[in-house]
């Protein structure tokens, strides 16, 4: 889940400058249409959805688009059945409409975003180049993008190519994750760019984007894509006539726009298209980025990331970031508000070591870890089977059935030394060494197993006190309603305990390898007979203080000499006054319908982002009926119905002086104060590694072949190369027909996640007893499956069993002249609790979006036979004997012109 909403950071963050949802889930009331689209927004987000139904009942437009007919299609007004895996395509299609038909909005476009900035000469497409870029430096899968910049503007961090080593730095940088780092704070560039505000330049951000889409036809959507041209008209003329001065469109997606290799550019095709339509930063409109797990925008805030420090600062890399000094300079913009990163930086360094940091020693900036590349979760499994990464912590994960080629993920935990299991219920990931497949099979044995295996029992969100950062940006404290019971503690007081005896045990040392530990800020107070940390003291260091002592209130109080400590720079503010602004509970009756006083969200507590936009050039609301926040004449102020997303005093006719920085260098027209040039990027120079726009490729795994580009699959996708993950050939390659369906995963209302917490649950268990598979009449007929009855569906990395739901839910689509049949999978299953049955996570692969390392689990290929599947080393017999008959080697699927 965590990175899910990765892939979020690096769509929304480089198109807008922060990687959370533009809006808040209320706001969808005042949509006119709402486009649901990799999600099933109604059975993941049930409570949320009351706002698409709120939207409804007052005359909007709802349109769901999934390969499946699921509860949220069933009250939706118009259900677009697709291919898993084409997005891009059908989003771009109607990127190509609005531009076609003269559709966008004008004004908004021209002084909002970028379309009127030059890009260099040396630019060159995806249309030039048939699927790829210029830059692509094969034998390091990245791309440099110098060439992708604005004319006058360069980006931050760019190796040299001078460098005897560039290609490895390169890789190197690129594997680091950076899109996540603009999760608030667009991509850093220096300079001031050229423009034609005429557009008539060959090479204007909007010549480009329109050149870049023009081959996404309605013909090429129904081809690639399985929609009818006729349905695809219907969502164009609807979206379209739903956007403007007077109407505005939302869009709503989850997982299953993020868990793709180009998922980071699904959600780039649709922040290029609201903002040519004009509907971000105002009422019922924007990208609303579903997160329906305990915290997940938190987890990226402050955060579990290895790439991230607190608030979206990148992690220091060993090839770029020297001192404090290079590490600034490398990534902060001149213009807008990350131009103020030095003070974001030092005050967290302030918060985690406290007296010891001063000027003199860079604030302790060498105590903080360099990172190589990337070091994600599919990484460190890699790590472990070769023998490197010794210990793991799971801590609310269940790799053993939740994470993609479960099998993998096993045979890696046998290889450990010690593995550390935090969870409410002896999960997978703690039993896999007694009663797991690899036992079954032969692959292991218990006796010869070393791993030695603590499990934990972990407090429930209802037995601890804090906040959850959800869908909103909204932090929402929590009080416990009980003390957990037996052993079970919280996250929290686990992680202090545990570094209070580290840091005991360091006492007195002199090596100045223990130095960072001893000098950290860990006296934290404790209440109550279980000594359990104050968690409104932690976050009361989150929020900040000045030397004094006494609560920040906003960010902009932050300073760069060690004066101001704070945990997490975009959370300042939610203990302002020394009030714990997160436990508001207002109600909503007695305030407007942002909801303004109910809890915090950041940053200083706006509930739409970019909201200058709401309001025209000179100010004034472009209608009345979108009217959001306007700016005052009379009192010089901006005033309205929710927080302006920037300084409340600047004028719309403000225009920066020469040489100025940071937010005096923004003008009163430019509404995205976190981008380096104030504009939303309909084009992205800098901040992706796998283009500047976004571009159809097929996943990993497909029956067909690009029908846009000779390049086949994303040319900077992460491959792993290990015998347990093994591709599959596609399109016309030689064997793609062993596997001829596509597999999409999803989720039920029932069911939680890997199932940790709810097949532990006899109510949930009863109501989905049994794993299962969805397949359409015209596949049961086609392979003989009886509903009901059992199938077994096999891929390159193993084979599972599910019983049989044969619907017409599941719709055949025509692609290329020929019929697709998709088959969907629940993603709950596992061998533990009270209902059990195989994993869809043993089918899938390992391949990643390079940007945030996302797994592709939502398109991939299968076959599907009836009856059970074999057991013990009868299952790794059948899955050989499909590698083989489809000629699968370890070079399948790899190659960056693959």
């Amino acid at each position: 889940a965590r990175l899910c909403h990765s892939a979020t950071v690096a769509g929304l963050g480089p198109s807008f400058g922060r990687g959370g949802a533009t809006t808040a889930m209320q706001d969808l009331q005042h949509s006119d249409c709402i486009v649901i689209e990799g999600s099933s927004f109604a059975e993941a987000h049930p409570v949320g959805f009351q706002w698409v139904m709120e939207a409804k009942a007052r005359g909007a437009t709802v349109i769901h688009v999934d390969p499946r007919f699921s509860r949220t299609s069933a009250l939706a007004d118009v259900h677009v059945p697709i291919r898993a895996g084409t997005d891009i395509v059908f989003l771009g299609g109607i990127i190509r409409h609005v531009l076609e038909t003269d559709a966008w909005f004008h004004d908004y476009v021209l002084n909002y975003t970028n379309a009127s900035i030059i890009v260099r000469e040396g630019y060159e497409d995806a249309e030039d180049l048939d699927g790829v870029f210029t830059g692509l430096h094969e034998s390091a899968h990245a791309y440099e993008n110098r060439d992708w910049q604005y004319e006058g503007m360069e980006a931050n961090a760019d190796p040299s190519e001078d460098d005897s080593d560039y290609e490895e730095r390169l890789e190197a940088v690129k594997d680091a994750g950076t899109a996540e780092t603009h999760g608030s704070g667009g991509a850093g560039m220096r300079g001031d760019p050229e423009r034609d505000p005429t557009l008539q330049h060959p090479r204007c951000v909007l010549n480009i984007v329109r050149r870049h889409f023009a081959r996404y036809t309605p013909a090429m959507v129904e081809e690639v894509c399985g929609i009818p041209e006729d349905l695809f008209a219907k969502v164009c003329e609807t979206v379209v006539a739903n956007s403007g001065r007077d109407r505005t469109t939302a869009f709503a997606y989850a997982v299953g726009w993020t868990q793709h290799t180009s998922g980071s550019q699904f959600i780039r095709s649709a922040s290029i298209l609201q903002l040519l339509l004009g509907n971000i930063g105002r009422p019922g409109g924007g990208i609303q980025a579903l997160r329906g797990h305990a915290s997940i925008q938190g987890s990226t805030d402050i955060p579990t990331l290895f790439n991230l420090l607190p608030g979206y600062l990148a992690m220091p890399h060993a090839y770029e970031h020297k001192d404090l000094d290079s590490y600034i300079e490398g990534e902060r913009t001149e213009k807008g508000y990350w131009g103020d990163m030095r003070a974001y930086m030092v005050s967290l360094l302030k918060a985690w070591w406290g007296g010891a940091a001063s000027a003199d020693n860079d604030f302790c900036y060498d105590y903080l870890p360099r990172i190589t590349g990337s070091h994600s979760t599919y990484d460190t499994v890699m790590n472990q089977l070769a023998g490197t990464c010794k210990g793991y912590f799971l801590m609310g994960e269940n790799p053993a059935v939740g994470s993609a080629n479960a099998r993998m993920q096993r045979l890696a935990m046998a290889n450990l030394d010690w593995l550390v299991v935090r969870d409410f219920t002896l999960i997978e990931s703690a039993t896999w060494w007694k009663d797991g497949p690899e036992i079954e099979s032969g692959e292991l044995r218990t006796e010869d197993i070393a791993t030695e295996v603590f499990f934990f029992p972990a407090a429930s969100h209802t037995e601890k006190n804090g906040s959850f950062t959800n869908t909103n940006r909204m932090l929402q404290w929590h009080d416990a309603a009980k003390d957990p019971d037996g052993e079970a503690r919280s996250d929290l007081w686990f992680m202090y305990h545990l570094g209070r005896k580290i840091r005991e045990k360091l006492a007195g040392s002199t090596d100045p390898i223990d130095r960072p530990l001893l000098d950290l800020t860990w006296s934290y107070p404790t209440e109550g007979p279980l000594a359990e940390p104050k968690a409104e003291a932690i976050l009361a260091e989150i929020n900040g203080w000045n030397a004094n002592g006494a609560p920040l209130a906003s960010y902009e109080q932050l300073n760069d000499d060690g004066s101001t400590a704070c945990g997490c720079w975009i959370y300042t503010g939610v203990y302002a006054d020394g009030v714990n602004q997160a436990a508001r509970r207002k109600p909503a009756k007695e305030q407007n319908w942002l909801g303004s006083q109910w809890a915090w969200a950041w940053p200083a507590n706006r509930r739409i982002l970019y909201n200058r936009a709401s309001a025209d050039p000179d100010g004034k609301p472009w209608s009345d009926r979108k009217a959001l926040v306007w700016w005052d004449e009379e009192k010089a102020l901006w005033v309205g119905h929710d927080i302006p997303d920037w300084s409340a005093s600047k004028s719309p006719h403000y225009r920066p002086p020469a040489g100025a920085t940071r937010a005096e260098a923004l003008a009163g027209i430019d509404p995205f104060v976190m981008q380096a040039d104030g504009k939303g990027w309909l084009y992205a120079p800098a901040g992706l590694v796998d283009g500047p726009l976004p571009t159809h490729y097929e996943p990993q795994e497909s029956p067909f072949r690009n029908r846009l580009y000779g390049q086949q699959r994303s040319p900077v996708r992460q491959l792993f190369d290990h015998e347990g993950n093994r591709y599959h050939p596609s399109g016309s390659e030689p064997g793609a027909e062993v596997y001829p369906h596509v597999v999409t995963t999803f989720r039920l209302t029932e069911h939680f996640t890997a199932g940790g917490m709810t097949r532990w649950n006899s109510y949930l268990s009863e109501l989905q007893p049994e794993m299962f598979c969805e397949v359409s009449p015209e596949l049961a007929e086609e392979v003989g499956l009886d509903n009901g009855g059992w199938a077994t569906i096999v891929t390159a990395r193993n084979a599972i069993e599910a019983r049989v739901l044969v619907t017409p839910r599941i719709t055949p689509l025509q692609v290329e002249g020929r019929t697709v049949h998709q088959i969907a999978l629940p993603f709950h299953w596992g061998g533990n609790g009270y209902t059990q049955g195989d994993s869809a996570n043993d089918l899938t692969a390992m391949v990643l979006d390079p940007n945030v390392h996302i797994q592709e689990v939502k398109a991939l290929t299968a076959d599907i036979r009836p009856g059970r599947r074999p057991h013990g080393a009868d299952r790794l017999a059948l899955v050989r004997d499909y590698q083989q008959r489809a000629g699968i080697t370890a070079a399948t699927g790899h190659g960056v012109r693959a």
